[in-house]
This record gives structure tokens, sequence and C-alpha cells, in this order.
């Protein structure tokens, strides 16, 4: 029976329970590393049949080292550590794990979002340093009415849709890959980025980062803002040209930001967002939950066990061009994957 060599790449976990779980059931031999440059991806990895991966660089002239890797898979929604077109052209196929955390972005948009609102870190603040007073709040608008724009609209922001119609919000969102029958169906408009810019009191941030959509939101975005507001962002933070957002907050072009993401993580101390009382920060902690990381960490390794067991394409095959390169059966059974979720 082949021994098949998986390499966790680097992770930030106190263990690896998750992926043993689901790789030692099947007799898959698990490689711990924690890699951080090319060239010690490529020491470790050399001889590996597959990869998980979350940020070391799974650059070209790391994905032309792999001597026989088949499937990399990414822990999370994001694959821009991976070099998909690289992988392509050798045949690996790339899998992430888009449906993990849908509710737990989504919720912690809105706690931006209400947090902002109801001037909650400020009244904090004040009362923790002595100060019982509601008028340090002011002025706090109510919030029914105002109208939430999503850039983007995958599942999270059609969760966060679902989460703010009680709220009395109305919501519209640009996205050009969504059909306009989805959008209709969901309670939502779809219209231009600009006219969302121009119409939106709240900006929530939910594309992926891919070439096309790197500081998609900057200077001329925050000009046609309102005034009063509030940019939310918890998806990737080179989405929006952080430059252009300082600019924007400190001369009263936009009122405020909500960041889960920054451009540079983790956030360099001598950020101006850290000194600015109109900005809420918390640290890539949109997606975490207990159950959103178990959950992630599984389905990335039985991505691995979908090719290199199954001879499968992934479930969540990112580079689906790859199909062109290697032939694999289609998708895995859902009831696998409820096996272990």
């Amino acid at each position: 029976m082949q021994k098949w060599k998986v390499v966790v790449t680097d992770w930030e976990y106190a263990d690896l329970r998750y992926e043993e779980q689901v790789l030692d059931r099947e007799r898959i031999e698990l490689v711990p590393a924690q890699c951080r440059t090319e060239e010690e991806v490529i020491a470790a990895c050399r001889d590996a049949d597959a990869l998980i991966n979350q940020y070391a660089p799974i650059t070209r002239k790391v994905i032309d080292s792999l001597e026989k890797c088949r499937v990399i898979t990414r822990y999370g929604v994001g694959v821009n550590t991976v070099d998909l077109e690289a992988a392509t052209e050798k045949g690996i196929c790339v899998a992430n794990v888009p449906d993990y955390c849908m509710d737990e972005v989504a919720d912690h948009a809105l706690a931006l979002l209400l947090a902002w609102t109801r001037k909650v870190v400020v009244a904090n603040h004040h009362v923790k340093s002595g100060v019982w007073d509601f008028k340090v709040t002011q002025p706090i608008s109510r919030l029914r009415g105002k109208v939430l724009g999503l850039i983007g609209f995958g599942k999270i922001p059609q969760a966060l849709a679902e989460k703010v119609k009680p709220l009395g919000l109305r919501v519209i969102a640009h996205d050009p890959f969504v059909p306009e029958a989805l959008a209709q169906e969901k309670g939502v408009q779809l219209v231009s980025l600009d006219e969302l810019c121009r119409e939106a009191d709240f900006v929530s941030v939910h594309a992926p980062l891919t070439q096309a959509t790197e500081g998609m939101v900057g200077s001329e975005q925050f000009d046609a803002m309102k005034p009063s507001a509030v940019v939310i962002n918890t998806s990737r933070g080179p989405v929006i040209d952080e430059r252009a957002l300082i600019e924007a907050l400190r001369t009263g072009r936009i009122a405020g930001a909500a960041l889960d993401v920054v451009e540079r993580e983790p956030i360099s101390p001598d950020n101006p967002l850290l000194t600015m009382e109109q900005v809420i920060l918390t640290p890539h902690v949109a997606w975490y939950s207990e159950e959103a990381a178990a959950e992630m960490r599984t389905k990335a390794a039985m991505g691995v066990v979908d090719v290199l067991l199954h001879g499968e394409y992934p479930k969540y095959l990112v580079n689906t061009q790859v199909k062109e390169k290697v032939r694999l059966k289609e998708s895995c059974p859902q009831n696998r994957y409820a096996a272990y979720v």
C-alpha cells in the first residue's frame, strides 16, 4: 500500500489534531513544518505528495521544485499565498475551504457596524477611565432607514444581508459576477460601485483579494462617499488602498472605519489607524469560532484525501482549469465530509 506524504507548511494552532484525525485514519503521513520563506518550503516539501498551507509562500519557484505534489489545500478562503497559474501548469490541484466561517464573518461585520454606530468602544473607554456621561458618545444616529452597501455579494455578504433586515437597513450590493435574479431573491439591489459609494451609509467590503480587486476601494471611491459614511472591512486589507483610506479619515471625507484586516498584518506600531478615534480595529478575527476553526482544518485535510486516496478533484477545487491537465474523478459525495465535520 502506497504511503503518502503530506506536509503542513505552516500553522498557528496549538496542535494539528484535526488534520491528524483525518489523515491518520487514512494512513497518510503528516509532516509538520513551520516554513516562512521559499527556501524553507522547498526544503520541507520537495518530495511531498500534498501540501496544506496557511501563510508560507507557495510561489512559482516553490511549485517548480515540487517533484510529485498532486494537491495543495489552503486553510481558509483566500488562496493568494499560492501561485495558481504555476500550480495549474504543473497539474497540481489547489483547494480552499470557502464555507467554514460564513456566519462568523457576517456576524463580525455586523458587530463592527453596531459597535461603530452605537459608539460602544468610545463609551467603554470613557467608563473605564472614570467618565460616566452619555454625552461623550454624541452624536449617535438612528440605524433604521440607513443604507448598507456590500462590495461583493457571495455567501458571506448574503448572510449579512439577511442579518440586517430586522434592523431596518436597506441593502445594496456591487458584484459583477452575481446575476440580478439572485440579488432580487435576496431582497438586495445590484448597483455600480460608484452608485454604491454615493448611496451607502455603511460600505462593507467582502471582495476576495485578486489582481483585479487589489486597491479597488481608493481615493475615487472615498471621494464619492458621504461625509457620514463608515467603511467596514472583513475580507482582505489590500482590497482597500490604505493610504487613501487614512487620508480620507484625516480630512473628514468619510466619518470612520471598522477594520478586521489591514494592508500589512500584524499592523505596524506606527500605522496612523492606531491613533484615530474614529477607527475600530480587530486582529483578523472575524473568521474565528472554535467550531469554524475545527471545520476549516478538517476540510483542508479532506481536500488532500479527495485527491490522494480517492483520485477525485477536491470538493473545493479553485483552479478548475487544472482539469485540462490532469484527469480525475469528479467531486466526492457529501457524506464523506459529514463523517468528519
